[in-house]
């Protein structure tokens, strides 16, 4: 029988069924869910998710149970599987998003980068897009990093350059991560254990070589889980993704999330305008006179397609 022991805490590794928990006392505690948290209805795959908080109860000093789950202030979320009516949560209750991009070895295609930062809005999530790997760059991809980096900062994105293997760039990602809760995101074998590992040596999180085949990376982190940072805050490590399926967002808000479409809306002849067909759309004329870049509106089409031939797991190509 369960005892009165009940105590708050902050979920810091999921693996599946069973649950590692920070309580507000600092203490490390293994818990399982509650058998009628199981049970119950969720439209997610993981009912848990690092990042949340809840409260536990303690079965004579040795089971330890989740109880509750405190409402969450938001989240990271992603379609679990194409076709699939139930989402993945990544985190829970994080103050921004690190999404580590690399343009080589492996090559993050836009439509991904786009995909995670509407999700990213839609639930409230502020998104840092960390390209890493430049010490790899050729003179071609470098003008290409500028560009992007062009694009991003234009429409109000963060950017930051990285070469975690040479530790460049990592004060800069340090005084940005200071004191936060923040999730790390991107492909496998963009980098994201090697960052962690440069912002804390004394983790020695395990990092694996890229294949040369088909130069791309293998999942080094096979649970999501959350580290504490030297600096003050915490960093939610979690495992690469080829594809980012978008959860529970209309067809008609898309264009919400999309900043740059969001503040010519307004302008359109119609106000249902769906920006793909309609005459007098302020959006498709932004995007012929080269004020709306076209890998965004590419990558607002292929979110309004993605049920079909699996688009969002379209996941590498910037130059496709």
């Amino acid at each position: 029988m369960m005892t009165n022991d009940k105590r708050y805490g902050t979920v810091v590794r999921s693996t599946g069924g069973a649950y590692v928990v920070r309580t507000d006392t600092g203490d490390y505690i293994e818990c399982k869910l509650r058998g009628k948290m199981r049970l119950s209805k969720t439209s997610t795959t993981n009912p848990v998710a690092v990042g949340d908080r809840v409260q536990i109860d303690t079965d004579d000093g040795q089971t330890h149970a989740i109880v509750e789950v405190v409402d969450r202030r938001n989240c990271i979320v992603r379609r679990s599987t194409n076709l699939s009516k139930q989402a993945h949560v990544i985190a829970a209750n994080i103050d921004q998003a690190l999404l580590v991009a690399t343009l080589a070895h492996p090559e993050t295609s836009t439509v991904f980068i786009d995909r995670f930062l509407v999700s990213a809005e839609a639930f409230g999530v502020r998104t840092i897009i960390a390209f890493n790997k430049t010490d790899l760059y050729d003179d071609e991809t470098q003008r290409e990093l500028e560009e992007l980096e062009s694009l991003y900062t234009k429409i109000g994105y963060k950017t930051v350059r990285l070469s975690a293997t040479k530790r460049e760039g990592i004060d800069t990602l340090s005084e940005i991560l200071k004191g936060k809760t923040t999730v790390i995101s991107g492909n496998s074998g963009v980098g994201k254990s090697t960052i962690i590992n440069a912002l804390e040596p004394n983790l020695n999180l395990r990092t694996d070589e890229i294949s040369v085949q088909n130069d791309t990376g293998k999942h080094t982190t096979t649970f999501a889980t959350m580290h504490p940072l030297s600096i003050g805050g915490d960093i939610i490590d979690t495992p690469g993704v080829r594809g980012f399926g978008i959860f529970d967002i209309p067809h008609s808000e898309v264009a919400h999330y999309f900043t740059e479409f969001f503040n010519r809306l307004s302008e359109c002849r119609y106000p249902n305008c769906t920006h793909t067909h309609e005459p007098g759309c302020a959006v498709r004329m932004a995007v012929e006179e080269g004020e709306i870049a076209v890998s965004r509106y590419n990558s607002y089409l292929n979110i309004l397609d993605e049920d079909k031939d699996e688009k969002y797991r379209q996941g590498y190509g910037l130059r496709r």
